[in-house]
């Protein structure tokens, strides 16, 4: 845990939390209350050249922080400052360099991100919430023995890592179907939380029978003969449902305010060189994944993975809450009120730079 002083957090919480905006929900629709203050922070003020370190995962799933990095768009945009880069397997893992103050920004699921809140909650919460990033791209894919949910008790099914947001989401599922799971592994269905790229190896060997991954590591045990039994997108409104989100430390965000919004922006540059030209985007992923994992990716999987995924600022905020009520009823995660983990403050004022739509946290 970092060594700051809590008290200067905390009274950052009470303020960021004492009044309330309204914003215009990235729909469309008319104007709704924001738990996000109205008072702007300053972005203008020059802190003088600072190193962002930076979290996020080599899956497809976190394309705009690859592409950001890759393509360059981060560094253009921070000007002097420098990008610091570092991976990791899973969230919970990311979240623990953050909480421990090793880490400024990451893209991370929304279940480690609600779990860094509520850790955090006594000393102000460290982390925000500042963006969107990623919807969908994650399935249940099992061998092709496995026609339907009666045959998965007494299979052992992976998952990236214990309180992950695949993780949660297979728990959460498999209750759902009355099948009973446990952190030591036991249970109607024993639960194998390890690095995706084990998971592959595992379900080549047949010691797993199936997992509950990310892109691009569904599309590839499609790939070695399993089956997509759970598209998570059918389990929710419209196949939308948060993959990827970016936050800030607390801290950071105080005191570089300028830094961050010249992040976000390197953020929308991201988000908007997918959108015109996602054969290049995927490209740029492939190679980033590569140079994080040692090879690339066979195009085919980065093509078909893309398929699924989904890449906006829009925070999903109605998804956020229901993801924490399915941690909660599973037994990963403490009833907590989410109250004050947003602060789009900064996004929504580059937004309206821009001529775009802002973006709501309700």
């Amino acid at each position: 845990m970092t060594s700051r002083p809590i008290r200067p957090l905390a009274r950052l919480a009470a303020a960021l939390l004492a009044t309330t905006c309204m914003v215009v929900s990235a729909c469309g629709s008319d104007s709704t209350k924001s738990s996000s203050t109205t008072a702007k922070l300053d972005t203008s003020k020059n802190t003088g050249p600072v190193t962002v370190r930076l979290g996020f995962f080599p899956n497809v799933t976190h394309a705009p922080a690859i592409v950001g990095v890759e393509q360059g768009l981060f560094a253009t945009a921070l000007g002097a400052n420098k990008l610091a880069p570092k991976s990791f397997n899973a969230g919970p893992e990311e979240i623990e360099a953050m909480l421990a103050g090793a880490l400024d920004i990451g893209y991370v699921g929304p279940n480690p991100a609600i779990n860094a809140w509520q850790k955090s909650q006594a000393d102000g919460g460290l982390i925000r919430i500042i963006a969107g990033s990623t919807s969908g791209g994650a399935s249940l894919v099992v061998k092709p023995a496995i026609t339907s949910v009666d045959r998965l008790k007494g299979t052992t099914l992976a998952s990236p890592q214990l309180g992950g947001t695949q993780d949660v989401a297979l728990r959460s599922w498999l209750k759902s179907k009355g099948l009973k799971t446990d952190t030591s592994g036991g249970g109607d269905v024993s639960i194998k939380p390890q690095a995706n790229a084990d998971t592959l190896t595992a379900f080549k060997a047949g010691t797993i029978d199936g997992a509950w991954v990310p892109e691009p590591w569904a599309t590839r045990l499609v790939q070695e003969g399993g089956k997509v039994l759970v598209d998570e997108a059918t389990l929710w409104p419209d196949g939308k449902f948060l993959t990827t989100t970016v936050i800030v430390r607390t801290a950071f965000l105080k005191e570089h305010a300028d830094v961050v919004s010249k992040f976000l922006q390197g953020h929308l540059d991201a988000l908007a060189s997918i959108a015109s030209d996602p054969s290049s985007a995927q490209i740029s992923v492939n190679a980033g994944i590569a140079k994080l994992t040692g090879k690339p990716v066979a195009d085919k999987v980065i093509t078909n993975s893309w398929k699924h995924l989904t890449f906006s600022d829009e925070p999903l905020a109605p998804q956020l809450s229901k993801v924490a009520e399915s941690a909660t009823a599973i037994g990963l995660l403490k009833k907590v009120d989410l109250k004050g983990i947003y602060d789009l403050r900064i996004l929504n004022e580059l937004l309206a730079n821009a001529g775009k739509k802002t973006v709501s946290d309700s």
